[in-house]
């Protein structure tokens, strides 16, 4: 068993033991009931891995309903869980204070039937809300003045879509919103900074269209992230560039003798042996007078060696967390975890919360997002 595997399965299946606890403790079913929600419990922790099992096979229909029934649930577990280990550590000082008065009734207050079935209704609340949230997505809108544009082009609109994640769950509708969305944007680059795919990619060309048909005058752009090799790099390149998209796969391009768009792999390359690529650095090159530079990077990570080689840095990766509180977490691992960061050196990284998602088709408190950039050109006041 791969150690992803066995994570996987120590993580998620204590969840559902955890679960399982509280509602015995809770509602003192039999050895009856508790075999039936055991079988039910061990179905529904292993739908991720039916869901990839079935798609592979070919069985894409059956595949989509699992991965729904499977991830929402995922979703609500979560939502309960931390809602009940919340109460948990509330009632440790509670238990503290005393046996008997306001403490005491506390602690019973948080424990019994009517508690557990309150926080289950409450985490099919924040699930329902959550659903909702992913559902919408906002423009968020970056405005940058420099000086290294020049006068021949006075601004220029960069729309950034990340982590769309088309495959089993987000199909044709999600597509086509986006490709409004971006369209009544009238963006003059458009790029995608990874995970545009996720999983099979069995059935997705008319997606590919849809995205395919987003005007944008002086190109599309696009990176790989780590979802695209998970997918299958081969197909996830195709189905990109069917999408319009021309890859930068560690290089860069100069469009209108204007603006630079530099873009590197994502490092999950690595695992499935892409490696010999020049560095980040070697790609950025030194950066040319007279030519805004935009670094497409699907994590949002600074290369302490690239600084001072590009203006602003477009990045995904982290959903912003996706659902809270799992942001602190992703925080540990990703600091510059959303929004707009000065880059030493000079320069902005711009983190997108992304703009679909990942596993459960939901967000809480991290609403997904489409990137609009508009660099200006600063005219100099004369002296």
């Amino acid at each position: 068993m791969s150690l992803f595997l066995l994570s996987f399965f120590l993580i998620y299946g204590s969840l559902h033991a955890y679960a399982l606890l509280k509602a015995r403790s809770a509602l003192a079913f039999g050895p009856g009931t508790t075999v039936a929600l055991l079988l039910l419990l061990a179905a529904l922790l292993c739908a991720p891995i039916l869901t990839y099992s079935l798609s592979r096979r070919g069985y894409e229909d059956a595949a989509r309903i699992v991965a729904h029934v499977g991830y929402l649930w995922m979703g609500f577990l979560f939502f309960f869980a931390c809602l009940n280990l919340s109460a948990d550590l509330l009632r440790l000082p509670l238990k503290a204070m005393g046996r008997y008065g306001i403490a005491a009734n506390g602690v019973a207050g948080l424990a019994g039937r009517s508690a557990f079935l309150c926080i289950a209704g409450l985490a099919v609340a924040l699930s329902a809300y959550a659903i909702v949230e992913a559902s919408r997505i906002e423009v968020v809108r970056v405005r940058i003045l420099t000086d290294r544009l020049p006068a021949s082009v006075p601004s220029l609109r960069i729309a950034q879509i990340t982590d769309l994640h088309l495959g089993l769950v987000h199909r044709s509708g999600k597509a086509r919103e986006v490709a409004a969305i971006v369209a009544r944007e009238h963006p003059d680059l458009f790029v995608s900074t990874g995970d545009l795919v996720d999983g099979q990619l069995d059935g997705v060309a008319e997606l590919a269209e849809i995205l395919r048909g987003i005007p944008a005058p002086r190109g599309k752009f696009a990176v790989l992230g780590n979802h695209e090799y998970y997918a299958g790099i081969d197909r996830a390149i195709a189905f990109t560039r069917k999408a319009g998209f021309t890859l930068l796969r560690d290089e860069s391009v100069t469009i209108d003798n204007a603006v630079r768009l530099a873009g590197v792999d994502d490092p999950a390359g690595a695992r499935f042996d892409r490696t010999g690529g020049p560095s980040e650095a070697a790609v950025l090159g030194s950066r040319p007078d007279g030519l805004f530079t935009v670094l497409l990077k699907h994590r949002p990570q600074l290369d302490p060696a690239s600084a001072g080689k590009f203006d602003l840095q477009l990045s995904g990766h982290t959903h912003h967390g996706q659902i809270f509180p799992f942001r602190l977490l992703t925080r540990l691992v990703f600091p510059l975890l959303a929004g707009d960061h000065p880059v030493p050196g000079g320069g902005i990284l711009h983190v997108s919360r992304g703009t679909g998602t990942w596993g459960p088709p939901m967000r809480f408190l991290a609403p997904p997002e489409i990137t609009v950039v508009d660099i200006e050109r600063s005219i100099p006041v004369d002296s």
